[in-house]
């Protein structure tokens, strides 16, 4: 493929990663300054002059010139910058020099140098914080494909619910981690199912890829709920003997299954999962708890993993929100917990994707910074499709909510 191709593939991809509401695909260097710092080197290099005009002391103040490129790379990613200032700067320092007789003197030879020395310091510096940065564009954009093959977009509307969800990573330039949600329309009803991989990095990503593999196969297949999660135990037994993970003394995967019908009956199976939350069209909030008590997937042999099913109705215009403990686990400076079952309702106006956006708006002004821990959330929301429509199928186009 010639050099061309690659740049027009690549492309495609961004453009293809981008979405129709996520914008450019593009990496926004952390620590950027605004385009007014630029004009820093050069306030620095008046400054350095004025104080040698105007001192009474009899001693130069050119060797303070020396930090003008190094301040260039600091306030610019253009590598032709500190070489500008330093230019400029070797021009300053001449000027100076002439101005104080002292041409001849070994303190202005001295600076000179230290000037062209700091000015190719800086230049290197720039360079290589360039190609860092162009390391990590491609790095995120590979994550980001790696993101959209495991954890797919979800439509508005799937079977007889509204869907939306929201994931957010801990990690300023991470696109996914060990949090996995899926929704599929089945001839069992709607399934959805949403997890959480102890750990972190590539092992929590290889085992959330088995498990939801699994479910889109079982949720198709097997017409009991609580079959679905032994199906993915057997899955997660399997994918953990087959890959080794060193350093990962334990794998286990806490998740909850849940199935509507499109009658609004519904199925819930909790394996160590945070408990969902149903919000009633009047505005109050349950827990959707179980009594007893089952461990999270990888913790006990597949076949002994039994999990009860919870039955619960749902009316039209009720709303269950799943999520993982990032979101509930989420201190403020204090080191109070988020209330979610106290601000869902507050929350809860608009559609399911405007829910989410205001629930993680909320939950970071809690926290008062950038999440600790990767976050997704679920909403679903029972809307039962008249009498004759055609339901649509999970693969049809939809909005989706992320960070």
């Amino acid at each position: 493929m010639s050099a061309t191709g690659k740049l027009s593939a690549t492309g495609w991809f961004r453009d293809r990663l981008a979405g129709p509401t996520r914008g450019p695909a593009t990496v926004r260097p952390t620590g950027t300054w605004p385009k007014t710092a630029l004009a820093l080197p050069f306030i620095g290099m008046a400054l350095v002059i004025c104080l040698d005009y105007f001192s009474t002391i009899e001693v130069t103040v050119e060797p303070a010139l020396t930090a003008v490129p190094a301040l260039a790379a600091i306030v610019s990613r253009r590598v032709w910058y500190p070489i500008l200032t330093g230019f400029l700067a070797e021009i300053a320092a001449f000027g100076l020099a002439a101005y104080n007789h002292v041409l001849g003197e070994s303190v202005h030879s001295a600076t000179v140098f230290a000037i062209a020395l700091v000015t190719a310091i800086s230049w290197v510096s720039a360079m290589l914080r360039v190609r860092q940065e162009q390391a990590l564009a491609d790095a995120q954009l590979v994550a980001e494909i790696a993101r959209r093959v495991l954890l797919r977009s979800v439509p508005d509307r799937v079977g007889s619910v509204r869907a939306a969800v929201h994931y957010a990573a801990a990690a300023a330039h991470a696109r996914i981690g060990g949090d996995l949600y899926e929704v599929v329309n089945t001839r069992h009803g709607v399934r959805a199912v949403v997890g959480d991989v102890r750990g972190k990095g590539l092992s929590a990503v290889e085992t959330a890829a088995a498990v939801l593999g699994a479910f889109r196969e079982a949720a198709h297949q097997e017409p009991a709920l609580e079959k679905v999660a032994g199906w993915l135990a057997v899955s997660l037994d399997r994918a953990l003997h087959e890959h080794e993970h060193p350093g990962v003394e334990e794998e286990f995967v806490t998740l909850v299954l849940i199935g509507v019908a499109p009658d609004g009956s519904a199925e819930i199976v909790n394996c160590g999962h945070p408990a969902p939350l149903l919000l009633r069209g009047d505005g109050t909030v349950r827990a959707l708890e179980l009594a007893e008590t089952v461990p999270p997937l990888g913790v006990l042999d597949p076949e002994q993993v039994a999990p009860p099913v919870q039955r619960v109705p749902f009316e039209p215009g009720d709303r269950v929100l799943l999520f993982t403990d990032g979101v509930i686990e989420a201190r403020d400076r204090a080191g109070q917990f988020y209330p979610l079952a106290e601000r869902l309702p507050v929350c809860a106006t608009g559609g399911p994707v405007e829910v989410l956006h205001r629930l993680h708006a909320d939950v970071v002004r809690h926290v008062g910074k950038q999440l600790g821990d990767d976050a997704a959330m679920l909403l679903l929301q029972y809307e039962p499709m008249p009498n004759g429509s055609a339901q649509q199928l999970p693969h049809q186009n939809g909005r989706l909510a992320r960070q």
